[in-house]
C-alpha cells in the first residue's frame, strides 16, 4: 500500500480572532486596541479590531478583514523593537474613557 499524502493544513485551522492581539498590542499602547474600530482600506468594512481574523503562523501576526480577507495590520516583535504596519486600515478609532 502506498503511503497516504498528508493534506495541507487549511488557513482556517490556524486562524484566531482579533482578541488575540490584546497582549502583543498592550506592550505598545496604554488602551485596549481590540475595542477600537477600524476601517478596512480594501473594502471599507468597519468593525472592532477584535473581529479581525488573526493568523499567527508567520514570523509575526497578520490580521485580515473578515469580509474581504484583505490584510489590515501586521505586528512583528523582535528582541529590541516592535513593528506595527497599519497600511490596510484607513482609520483606527480608539475609545477613550473619562473624557468629557
Amino acid at each position: 500500500m502506498l503511503p497516504r499524502e498528508e493534506e495541507p493544513a487549511s488557513p482556517e485551522r490556524h486562524r484566531l480572532d482579533g482578541n488575540a492581539l490584546a497582549g502583543p498590542l498592550s506592550e505598545l499602547f496604554a488602551v485596549d486596541l481590540t475595542v477600537a474600530t477600524c476601517r478596512c482600506a480594501h473594502c471599507g468594512a468597519e468593525g472592532s479590531v477584535s473581529t479581525l481574523q488573526l493568523y499567527n503562523r508567520a514570523p509575526g501576526l497578520v490580521a485580515r478583514c473578515p469580509l474581504c480577507e484583505g490584510v489590515v495590520l501586521r505586528f512583528v516583535r523582535t528582541n529590541d523593537a516592535a513593528y506595527l504596519d497599519l497600511r490596510g486600515a484607513v482609520m483606527l478609532e480608539v475609545p477613550l474613557s473619562g473624557t468629557d
